[in-house]
């Protein structure tokens, strides 16, 4: 069985962490999220890839290649034009010529449901329980026949929702060809479903375990469950007097330099330098390239490739872009006084704890404070002693 994947969107939700790279490349434990994705689907047993493409494609054709890395077979088509889930289907048409499974690249599946949802009759959706169905698209059932599709709605008729993953057999390009442009301006994949449904052969496959990662600090959840689940090997030098517990992952050149302390799971990456006397704490991903120096403490984050916080730093529930630079003293704080949910440039993340959302080569001199729900644009310069707070627009320079 082949396994289309979308994966043409640029995720706009997510900037400026998508400022270079499409939303799937984003990294869960240092891994991008499609990466958990395809490997998933490989040991539910399908070795046959179609990527559909197009924001920044290059990065997604250069990591994955051929396929054959990850013991898969990878073919590639691009959407020019970002018009919908529809569009970006159809632009597979003659690929496949069979049953197919069809999964949205920005989400986290389990091997055994996506095995069982193969193992189905198309056509068929994968639906998910939720306790915020009013962020998604919403499915009504009765038995496993899906009876009707909503869009995101204040007062949703059901708590189950489409979860992005379909099986098709080739005859859903028919009904393809006759969707026009919904009021988003898009091609949508729903209308076709419509017509499943009024036929009465739409199904829905309750998925166990089903994680969207929809806005910048998803990232996070996904990052701990991730990293909680995965087989953890040590590589890489670590010198005398370090605590590290079997729940970490040290990657190939690494140092971990004395006095340094980490607990709970965690992955670091190769080539990274740690400590002396750092102390990372629990469901952390610090990616390839990293330095975590003296009295540095980071904490439930995401540190992207090449970012340095050399020392006496505190980052704690953020999201880290990559080639950053912390100077000494400089701190992410993660907590409001008044302990309310954190906001992101107005927007809830119904998180007690969450610091910030930090693009790509953002400079900060010595002793800044980056105060809660803050998000900094790739190419900000910050000087020595600034306070940092609310939305700051790429290539900003904070004095």
């Amino acid at each position: 069985m082949q396994c289309v994947v979308l994966a043409a969107g640029e995720g706009k939700r997510m900037r400026p962490l998508t400022a270079r790279r499409p939303k799937v490349m984003l990294p869960i434990a240092n891994r991008p999220m499609m990466e958990h994705l395809v490997i998933a689907a490989r040991d539910a047993g399908i070795t046959d890839f179609v990527f559909v493409v197009g924001y920044f494609e290059r990065e997604i054709r250069n990591h994955f290649g051929d396929g054959s890395a990850l013991g898969v077979k990878i073919t590639y088509v691009t959407q020019r034009h970002q018009l919908g889930t529809a569009d970006a289907l159809r632009a597979t048409a003659g690929m496949v010529n069979d049953r197919f499974l069809l999964l949205n690249g920005d989400m986290v599946l389990k091997k055994d449901d996506i095995r069982e949802l193969c193992r189905g009759s198309a056509p068929c959706v994968g639906i998910h329980e939720t306790d915020h169905p009013q962020d998604y698209g919403v499915v009504t059932v009765e038995g496993s026949r899906i009876t009707g599709l909503e869009e995101k709605s204040e007062h949703p008729k059901s708590n189950l929702i489409n979860a992005g993953a379909y099986l098709f057999d080739p005859g859903i390009f028919d009904l393809l060809t006759g969707i026009k442009v919904s009021g988003r301006g898009e091609f949508e994949l729903t209308d076709a479903l419509e017509t499943y449904i009024r036929d009465g052969t739409l199904t829905g496959y309750p998925l166990d375990y089903w994680l969207d990662v929809g806005q910048p600090w998803d990232l996070l959840d996904a990052n701990e469950a991730l990293l909680s689940s995965m087989h953890h090997e040590q590589c890489g030098t670590v010198e005398d007097g370090c605590t590290i517990p079997e729940g970490v992952s040290i990657g190939k050149g690494t140092v971990i330099r004395a006095g340094t302390y980490i607990e709970g799971a965690c992955t670091i990456g190769e080539n990274c330098v740690i400590g002396p006397h750092a102390y990372i704490r629990g469901s952390t991903a610090i990616g390839d390239g990293c330095h975590i120096g003296h009295s540095t403490e980071i904490k439930n984050s995401i540190i992207m490739p090449g970012t340095k916080v050399p020392h006496f730093n505190y980052i704690g529930d953020s999201i880290v872009g990559s080639g950053c630079n912390f100077g000494a003293g400089t701190k992410v704080a993660n907590l409001r006084h008044d302990n309310g949910p954190v906001k992101v440039c107005g927007k809830t993340t119904g998180r007690r704890k969450f610091g910030a959302i930090i693009g790509d080569n953002v400079l900060f001199g010595i002793n800044c404070s980056v105060n809660v729900g803050s998000l900094i644009g790739s190419n900000a310069r910050i000087a020595p002693h600034s306070l940092v707070e609310g939305c700051i627009e790429e290539g900003s320079i904070i004095r």
